[in-house]
């Protein structure tokens, strides 16, 4: 496989096969809180940004949203190597960013700093570097530009938009919690909704309740997660996964249960809200990360420090 221009392979960490990996690219921004330095780019220019990341090179940049995600998924690999050094089915993670290579010294300095196993640190001057996703088999892409989101989605690549936010550091193990409808699984019933209000989507559920609903965005990266956790007992998992959703478990519940055993996706915990906000369940839980495409529930989530990824 060709490497665009102006990748450098981190030789210090072992380069994973990217056909059997989960590959998870994640833009600086999303990994590192560079809300500053993206504000003197936008205000001052590239130029003046390249020479004030040079400038601070060996200074390391603060963890941002998705770093306490990629230590969790880094712990996962441990646990898999541990268990089986021949295992190939692990979490390799990109960096993706439209540094120039020059400018990315403090990237790639920083990573190091922390212990960050990154394979690749992709820099490329494209204005779409989402081009570069599916040739390195990107299951996940976590970026804060939303057009960068957008762009990837429409490339089939599941994608979510990381907002900046101060965050707990949560313990091991991995725990990603997903929404439901447009997130897991199609937005259909919430069409439905949207047409013919509660009394309609009720009626709808009810009448498709033997019909698995379609995919979402999140569900082949969903897969690949659920994939990783059978090579383990629920007792014995680095990997937890929770669904919560709005849905009510008395008039909804059934066809999303149906839907993930149809999946063959196994699920650790699921909470129905009926509507009810999900910071608290979400406060409990302690996610490393968590998915959803109402912004409202993003706000609460990060109202209690919880690492959360808007899913446009």
């Amino acid at each position: 496989m060709a490497e665009p221009e102006g990748t450098v392979i981190n030789t210090e960490v072992k380069q994973k096969d990217p056909r059997e990996a989960l590959v998870i690219a994640v833009t600086t921004r999303a990994i590192f809180k560079l809300e500053e330095e993206h504000k003197l780019y936008l205000e001052k220019g590239k130029e003046e940004y390249t020479r004030h990341q040079l400038a601070n090179q060996d200074k390391p940049l603060p963890p941002g949203t998705a770093f306490a995600f990629i230590q969790a998924a880094q712990y996962v690999n441990k646990k898999i190597l541990e268990s089986n050094p021949a295992e190939k089915g692990l979490f390799d993670i990109l960096v993706l960013s439209n540094n120039s290579p020059e400018s990315g010294v403090r990237i790639i300095n920083s990573a190091n700093h922390y212990g960050l196993e990154i394979s690749k640190f992709c820099f490329v001057s494209d204005e779409d570097s989402t081009q570069y996703l599916k040739s390195h088999g990107v299951k996940l892409f976590l970026s804060a530009d939303r057009t960068d989101v957008c762009n990837a989605l429409q490339r089939g690549v599941s994608a979510a938009l990381v907002f900046q936010q101060e965050v707990q550091a949560p313990s091991s193990p991995l725990r990603v919690v997903f929404d439901g409808d447009a997130v897991l699984f199609s937005d259909e019933t919430e069409q439905v909704f949207r047409e013919q209000g509660l009394e309609g989507a009720l009626r709808y559920e009810r009448a498709m309740e033997a019909v698995p609903m379609g995919e979402g965005p999140l569900k082949a990266f969903a897969m690949h997660l659920g994939k990783m956790r059978k090579k383990f007992t629920q007792e014995t998992s680095p990997i937890r996964t929770y669904l919560v959703t709005a849905r009510s478990g008395r008039d909804m519940g059934v066809r999303a249960i149906k839907t993930l055993q149809e999946w063959g996706l196994a699920i650790d915990e699921a909470f129905f809200m009926d509507g009810a906000p999900k910071g608290p369940i979400l406060s409990q839980i302690q996610p490393h990360i968590f998915f959803d495409d109402g912004l409202h529930n993003i706000q609460g989530a990060q109202d209690v420090g919880v690492p959360s990824a808007w899913v446009p």
